[in-house]
């Protein structure tokens, strides 16, 4: 089980859209100096909707090498089909990924029994640890606590992430009968710090992108149910929490990122960068959080 701080990379981009592979090399370097927990390589922060499967792939392939063992890297793998989500969990398993997150199929919003065809489906397929990931506001679909149950009970699925951003359905999760090797991670910085003062194990965050030690030290004190001490390390990441979805993400932490030096201005269509008027909001969350 991986615990604490697990970032939600972006995937770094020239300013013609060509992914910027030496920006990764020197992220990836950037979060293990930092201390964050575990790399999750082409989610929805980085931007899967629009690489090929040739640079999801590839993507992937470059954390796991620059990592080289030294934290867990999970690669996203997932989408609205399931023969195609099936192909890159195989694909990030040749590439030695150490676990993979499987977003629920969006846009086609599959009822219960068909999200748990899915999964069942993948996990049957590749023998490699699976963890669900539940963003309703995104993917159209919200997997309820009942077909996580269901799925927690089938073999290589080994955990969720829940990105609800209500805590009232991870006190939900937590009432489950749910065996004990089987990870709750939250999805929602904002309630990340209660999430796992009341439970969960971690946090698969966008805030991690630009505050990596911050956040790793927040969730690690939570994990030692330091209630006070979790409260006043997250108390200068609010901002951040809730100003890098001032537009849809990554626009807005790739913007913020931009300004710290970290990767340069590439963002692909349909995605654009920040709107000039969102730009003063993130920089003051940037600089309350002792980012710039």
């Amino acid at each position: 089980m991986i615990y604490g701080s697990l970032v939600a990379l972006v995937t770094p981009m020239h300013a013609d859209g060509r992914v910027d592979t030496d920006a990764l090399d020197r992220l990836v370097d950037w979060h293990l100096a930092e201390g964050t927990d575990a790399l999750v390589a082409v989610g929805t922060t980085g931007e899967s909707p629009t690489l090929d499967v040739e640079e999801h792939i590839d993507v992937i392939r470059r954390v796991v090498r620059r990592a080289a063992g030294r934290v867990p890297v999970i690669g996203g793998t997932g989408a609205n089909s399931t023969s195609e989500a099936i192909e890159l969990t195989r694909a990030a398993k040749d590439v030695g990924v150490d676990a993979v997150l499987l977003v629920s199929p969006y846009y086609n919003k599959p009822p219960q029994e068909g999200l748990y065809r899915h999964h069942r489906a993948i996990a049957e397929a590749v023998d490699i640890p699976q963890i669900l990931y539940n963003v309703p506001g995104r993917t159209g679909v919200d997997m309820l606590p009942a077909t996580v149950a269901r799925l927690a009970q089938v073999p290589r699925i080994v955990g969720t992430k829940e990105a609800k951003g209500d805590l009232s359905r991870v006190r939900e999760l937590l009432a489950l009968n749910l065996p004990q090797s089987f990870a709750l991670y939250s999805g929602d910085d904002a309630t990340a710090r209660e999430s796992i003062l009341l439970g969960f194990v971690g946090n698969i965050s966008v805030t991690a992108n630009v505050v990596p030690g911050a956040m790793q030290r927040m969730c690690r004190a939570a994990l030692d149910r330091n209630a006070t001490l979790a409260a006043e390390l997250d108390a200068p990441l609010a901002g951040l929490h809730r100003d890098l979805f001032c537009q849809a993400s990554p626009i807005p932490v790739k913007w913020a990122l931009q300004q710290m030096g970290r990767i340069g201005s590439g963002i692909r269509l349909p995605l654009v960068p920040l709107d000039p008027q969102f730009q003063p909001t993130v920089t003051k969350a940037l600089s309350q959080a002792g980012a710039i």
